[in-house]
């Protein structure tokens, strides 16, 4: 493919740092600029992709606060000013990295703008896209940003590798129809595992029922009250396994809940990320780890890299023959990314968020 002369390129820059959930004028979409491109020749490896679908996830609202002294992190956080980046799914324009060529389908970190240059360290996760696979219909090219993709082995990991599930299990998942959560439940069910999961609105938590296969399902907000008596309702004999996305109240609520020596593998916490002031809720119970013997592991798939090869072996032919769903809320243009952005901290996407781009 030959590569365009004198690409242009928008973007989404961080306008300031947040504090509280974020809103529209924390993001601003600049106009279409040239491309500062790098030649192909310098010792450092790049790649020019031309963007397709960005992917919108939990883990980019801390990266949008102002990084606190004293306190490490994963992933630095974003610049005011400075383009937002992600997990996207992108075309090959031009490549100096070994293995990747123009025309290429590849999975990875990339800008949130139309044209990006990938360079180290973000040139190291990028995944190429198996060619055969992407002219597979059930295999839609946006599912690289969530079943097929960081999302997906996020899911993969955490519970077949660390909660070491059994048949016959109890599993309990919180934000149980977002992007990992929708997975994990699918999984658990293959493995036959009892699956309950909870979500915050009626619509959400008939989809887990009637289109994920979660044998039970319920509404958090209407149990806010007494989180703990619903786990009870739910699992009379405790958890086995807790897929934790949530933290906070939930999190209290199920290590009351859990079995002697059960597991809880820590995806995520977004109740925390958008409360003001740096400050966070605390778990007054948390001697339940030690009384019940518990298991409780923090993870992120970027540890977990060398497994994807494995991960979509097994994934596929469930994805081909209808034994795991996915589900995607999409929206349309660059100029959309903040707001779906934002609307995922406000349960407003219903499935996976991804943005597709489209051409000016």
């Amino acid at each position: 493919m030959a590569e365009k002369k004198g690409l242009k390129s928008r973007r989404v820059i961080l306008t300031e740092y947040v504090e509280g959930y974020p809103r529209e004028e924390h993001m601003e979409l600049l106009p279409a600029a040239a491309v500062l491109d790098r030649p192909a020749a310098e010792s450092s490896p790049s790649v020019l992709v031309k963007n397709l679908y960005l992917s919108c996830d939990p883990y980019m609202r801390p990266k949008m606060s102002r990084p606190i002294p004293g306190q490490s992190s994963y992933t630095s956080a974003f610049v005011p000013g400075s383009v937002l980046t992600g997990y996207g799914v992108a075309q090959v324009l031009r490549s100096s990295l070994p293995g990747l060529a123009p025309g290429d389908l590849v999975w990875g970190i990339t800008g949130w703008e139309d044209y990006s240059v990938v360079q180290p360290p973000f040139t190291g996760l990028l995944t190429k896209i198996d060619p055969e696979l992407a002219q597979d219909d059930k295999l839609p090219l946006s599912y690289y940003t969530g079943i097929l993709g960081m999302p997906g082995l996020t899911a993969y990991v955490g519970f077949h590798q660390i909660c070491s599930p059994k048949k016959g299990e109890t599993v309990f998942v919180s934000a149980a129809s977002g992007a990992v959560g929708q997975l994990v439940g699918q999984f658990a069910r293959l493995m036959g595992c009892y699956v309950v999961g909870s979500a915050g609105s009626k619509e959400k938590v008939e989809l887990l029922k009637t289109k994920f296969g979660f044998h039970e399902a319920f509404n958090y907000k209407e149990e806010d009250a007494d989180l703990s008596g619903a786990l009870r309702r739910f699992f009379p004999e405790g958890v086995d396994i807790y897929f934790e996305n949530v933290g906070g109240k939930m999190l209290e609520a199920a290590l009351v809940n859990m079995k002697t020596h059960g597991r809880i593998a820590v995806c995520g916490l977004i109740s925390q990320y958008n409360l003001a002031g740096g400050e966070k809720e605390g778990v007054s119970n948390f001697a339940c780890v030690v009384s019940k013997r518990l298991r409780i592991q923090g993870f992120i798939e970027p540890d977990h890299k060398h497994l994807y090869p494995e991960y979509a072996a097994w994934v596929v032919p469930h994805i081909r023959e209808g034994r795991v769903v996915y589900l995607e809320d999409v929206a349309d243009g660059l100029e959309m990314a903040p707001e779906a952005l934002i609307g995922l901290f406000h349960g407003r996407n219903v499935g996976k968020q991804v943005v597709r781009l489209t051409d000016e």
